[in-house]
């Protein structure tokens, strides 16, 4: 029964950590395209496009 209950908890931390993994490796990759568009601006500067619509395009 505890080889159980210790199974059932490493599996669960395992999901959590594989869940912290991912969130940790999105940001650094948007963060990392944010650098790259800045970089490839002529001012040194992210522009930022308003949302529109794609009816209004």
């Amino acid at each position: 029964m505890f080889t159980l209950v210790l199974a059932m908890i490493l599996y669960v931390a395992g999901f959590v950590f594989l869940y912290g993994v991912i969130r940790v490796a999105v940001r650094h990759a948007l963060e990392d395209l944010a650098v790259r568009r800045a970089e490839q601006s002529p001012d040194g500067r992210l522009r930022e496009r308003p949302y529109l619509p794609s009816a209004l395009r």
